[in-house]
């Protein structure tokens, strides 16, 4: 029935892995690594979350979780707080991720911007729909469009 389905999961994994070698070339000098900046990117974007809110948003394993967290924590990039429930800590951002805040992101743009070469908006918004739905077909819940 689908003749390129395991081309496109073939190409969907060395792609990415690909990509986050691309922002780790970019993201070490300056002290951070891609899965890293993952955590960074929606503590900012979305706010303190739980280490389990950031696991499920990320598909990350709790052991994985936990272990770059910790690296993020002795950088000083997050702090923990706790939150309604005494068992459960938020993490947020620190001042100091925040002021290296848009370093990062603009080193993460570059590295955008050259993947994303003579990619027109509309193929970029194709893709956004189809991995969203692929996304959902995955985890129930996460299509938002």
């Amino acid at each position: 029935m689908y003749s390129n389905q395991s081309e496109l999961f073939h190409s969907i994994n060395q792609f990415t892995r690909h990509f986050s070698k691309l922002l780790n070339e970019s993201l070490v000098p300056l002290g951070l690594y891609a899965a890293q900046w993952s955590i960074i990117y929606r503590l900012k974007t979305g706010g303190p979350s739980t280490q389990k809110e950031l696991s499920s948003y990320l598909g990350v394993e709790a052991p994985t979780m936990t272990r770059t967290l910790a690296r993020l924590e002795k950088a000083g990039w997050i702090k923990r707080t706790s939150g309604q429930d005494k068992r459960e800590k938020k993490i947020s951002l620190t001042d100091a991720a925040i002021n290296e805040y848009d370093t990062w992101l603009q080193s993460v743009r570059k590295s955008e911007s050259q993947v994303l070469n003579n990619i027109t908006e509309e193929e970029i918004s194709t893709m956004i729909r189809l991995m969203a739905k692929m996304r959902e077909n995955m985890v129930p819940g996460t299509y938002t469009s």
